[in-house]
C-alpha cells in the first residue's frame, strides 16, 4: 500500500517537475523520501504491534489449551474411570454433578475476577489519559524553557567532552610512553632470564664436574692409602732383608751347576731308555704276531 501511494504521488508530481528547478526537484524528492521513510517506520511499528498482539493471543491460547487438557485429564480420571467400572454408575453420576458444580463455580469466580480486573484497567486507562493531557498542556508551556536548558546543558556537555578528549589524548600519550618503557623492561627481563638459564646450566655442569672430581679424588685417596700400605710393607721387608755371604752364594751356584749337569745326564739316559723300550715293544709285538 505504501509503495502504491508513493507511486501515485510521484505520478501526480511528474507534471510539476517540468517547470521546477533542480534544487526544487531535489527538495521535493527528499521530502517524498522522508515521507516514505516515515511511512515505512509507521508500518514497522504497526507490524511489530500486530506481532506482539498475535504472540499474546498465542500465549493466551496455549494457556487456555493447557487448562483444557488438564480439565480433560481430570474428567477422564475422576468420571470416565468410575463409569467404566461395573458398580460405579451411581458414584459416577454424583461425581459428575459435583464436577459440573465445581466447574461452574470456578467459571463464576473467573468471570468476577476478570470483571474486577477490567474495571481496574479502565480506571488506570482514564488516569493515564488524564496524565497525558496534563503533560501535553504543561509541555507546551515548558517547551521553550526546556529548549534553553537543553542548549545550556549541550554547551556544558560539549565543554566536558572537549576536556575529556584532552584528558584522553594525554592518557594515550602517557600510555604510549608506558608501553615503550614496559617493552624495554620486558626485553631486559627476557635477556636476564636467558642469562639466568645459561648460568644455571653452567652451574649444573660445574656441579656435575665437581662431583666427578670428588669421586675421582676419593678413588685416588684409596689408591694412595693402598700404595702407602704396600710401600710400608716393602720398606719393612727391605729393612728386614739380609744379604747372604759371598762364599755361600758361590757354593750354591756351583751346586746348581752340578745339578744342571746331572739333570742333563739323566735326561740323556731317559732318552736312551725310551729308545730301548720302543725297540723292545716292537720286538714283543712281532713275537706276539708270530705266535698267533
Amino acid at each position: 500500500q505504501a509503495r502504491g501511494r508513493y507511486k501515485s504521488k510521484l505520478h501526480g508530481a511528474t507534471d510539476y517537475f517540468v517547470g521546477l528547478t533542480v534544487e526544487q526537484k531535489c527538495e521535493l524528492a527528499e521530502r517524498e523520501l522522508t515521507e516514505m521513510k516515515d511511512e515505512i517506520q509507521r508500518m514497522k511499528e504497526d507490524s511489530e504491534q500486530t506481532l506482539q498482539n498475535l504472540e499474546a493471543v498465542i500465549e493466551e491460547a496455549d494457556i487456555w489449551w493447557t487448562d483444557v487438557k488438564k480439565a480433560i485429564s481430570d474428567f477422564e480420571k475422576d468420571i470416565i474411570s468410575t463409569i467404566s467400572s461395573k458398580k460405579g454408575s451411581i458414584i459416577a453420576s454424583e461425581k459428575l454433578l459435583r464436577y459440573m458444580e465445581e466447574k461452574n463455580r470456578q467459571r463464576d469466580l473467573l468471570r468476577e475476577k476478570l470483571r474486577l480486573k477490567n474495571y481496574l484497567l479502565k480506571g488506570y486507562k482514564k488516569k493515564l489519559q488524564q496524565q497525558l493531557r496534563q503533560k501535553e498542556q504543561v509541555g507546551e508551556a515548558l517547551c521553550e524553557v526546556r529548549l534553553q536548558q537543553l542548549q545550556v546543558r549541550n554547551a556544558q556537555y560539549r565543554e566536558k567532552i572537549d576536556e575529556k578528549n584532552q584528558e584522553l589524548l594525554q592518557l594515550k600519550l602517557t600510555s604510549g610512553k608506558t608501553v615503550q618503557v614496559l617493552n624495554f623492561y620486558k626485553r631486559k627481563l627476557q635477556d636476564a632470564m636467558e642469562t639466568s638459564t645459561s648460568l644455571m646450566k653452567d652451574i649444573s655442569q660445574r656441579k656435575e664436574l665437581l662431583e666427578k672430581i670428588e669421586r675421582e679424588a676419593a678413588v685416588v685417596e684409596e689408591q694412595q692409602a693402598e700404595a702407602e700400605s704396600v710401600n710400608q710393607q716393602l720398606w719393612k721387608q727391605l729393612s728386614d732383608y739380609s744379604v747372604p755371604p759371598v762364599m755361600s752364594y758361590v757354593q750354591k751356584k756351583m751346586a746348581v751347576t752340578d745339578l744342571e749337569k746331572s739333570l742333563k745326564a739323566w735326561e740323556r739316559k731317559v732318552a736312551v731308555a725310551e729308545m730301548s723300550l720302543q725297540s723292545y715293544r716292537r720286538a714283543w709285538n712281532q713275537v706276539k704276531m708270530s705266535g698267533n
